[in-house]
C-alpha cells in the first residue's frame, strides 16, 4: 500500500511555478505522497501530461487526456487521437463535462463534447474524469442518455447533498479537493458526510484551490495531505483509514498499483 494519492493535479510546465517539477515532487514526496494523477484539458496539456508521467522520480506519475469544458470548442479530434494512441501511462479520459459557473464555451458546445469523451471512455475501457460546476441537473441528464463508464469520478467535487447522491446513484466516485476546507463551504462539507468511504478520493487540482491554511499560494500535491486530514476529522476516520481507502480508490479507479492488469 503506498502512501497518499493526489487523484488529480495539473504539473505541466505551464502549471507549475518557474517549471520546478522536481522541487515539487520531492516536496510531495517528504509529505507523504507517493502517487499522482497528472490531468490534461486539452490536447496540448495532454500530450505534456503524458509526457511528464513518463519522467523517473519519488512520485509515481500517471496522466489524462481531455477536453475541458472551458475550451469545448477546441480541437476534440486531436484529443481522441492522442488517446487512441495508447500509451503505458494514459488512465483516463478527461477532464471534461459542463461549467455553467464561468462559461467560458456556450453550453451546447459543452454538453457535445462532453458526449463525445464519455464515448471515448467507454471505446477505451479507461475511466473518465468529470467536471461539474452549477450544471449537475445537465450533467445528469447527460449521463443518463450517454451511459456513464463504469469507472468514473466527479472531480474537486462543490455540490449539494442532491447532487453527491445522484451522481452515487450513477454509479460515480467522488473527489473533494481544498474547497471543502474553505470558510463557506459548509454545504459541500455536509454533501462530504453523505460518500461512502470505497467511492471517496482527495486531490489538489494543483495549481489551484489551495486548502487552508495554504490559501493565496500556488497549491501543489504535497498539499493533499492537508486536505485528506480535514476530511478525515469531518468524517470522525483516522486519517490512516481514510488514507488506505482512498489509495485503494484511487487503484481501481485508475487500475494503476496493485490493481494494474
Amino acid at each position: 500500500m503506498s502512501g497518499w494519492t493526489d487523484a488529480h493535479c495539473h504539473l505541466q510546465d505551464s502549471f507549475v511555478e518557474g517549471g520546478a517539477l522536481d522541487e515539487t515532487l520531492a516536496r510531495a514526496r517528504s509529505a507523504g505522497v507517493d502517487r499522482a494523477v497528472v490531468v490534461g484539458t486539452d490536447a496540448t496539456s495532454s500530450a505534456q501530461a503524458l509526457a511528464v508521467s513518463e519522467r523517473p522520480g519519488p512520485v509515481e506519475l500517471f496522466a489524462t487526456v481531455g477536453l475541458h469544458p472551458h475550451d469545448a470548442n477546441g480541437n476534440i479530434e486531436a484529443v481522441q487521437a492522442l488517446a487512441r494512441r495508447g500509451h503505458h501511462r494514459l488512465v483516463a479520459i478527461g477532464e471534461c463535462g459542463l461549467d455553467y459557473y464561468y462559461e467560458h464555451s456556450p453550453r451546447a458546445a459543452q454538453r457535445r463534447a462532453f458526449a463525445a469523451q464519455i464515448a471515448l471512455a467507454h471505446e477505451l475501457d479507461l475511466a473518465l474524469v468529470v467536471h461539474s460546476r452549477d450544471a449537475f441537473d445537465d450533467l445528469d441528464e447527460i449521463f443518463a442518455s450517454e451511459g456513464v463508464p463504469s469507472r468514473t469520478v466527479i472531480h474537486c467535487f462543490t455540490g449539494t447533498v442532491g447532487d453527491v447522491e445522484r451522481c452515487l446513484e450513477r454509479g460515480c466516485d467522488i473527489s473533494l479537493s481544498g474547497v471543502v476546507t474553505f470558510k463557506n463551504a459548509q454545504g459541500l462539507r455536509e454533501a462530504a458526510l453523505r460518500v461512502p468511504l470505497d467511492r471517496l478520493h482527495v486531490e489538489t487540482d494543483s495549481p489551484f484551490l489551495a486548502p487552508v491554511p495554504h490559501r493565496g499560494r500556488p497549491n501543489e500535491p504535497a498539499h493533499v495531505v492537508t486536505v485528506g486530514h480535514f476530511v478525515a476529522d469531518l468524517r470522525g476516520e483516522d486519517p490512516e483509514v481514510l488514507r488506505r481507502a482512498t489509495v485503494a480508490n484511487g487503484e481501481r479507479l485508475f487500475r494503476v498499483g496493485d490493481q494494474r492488469g
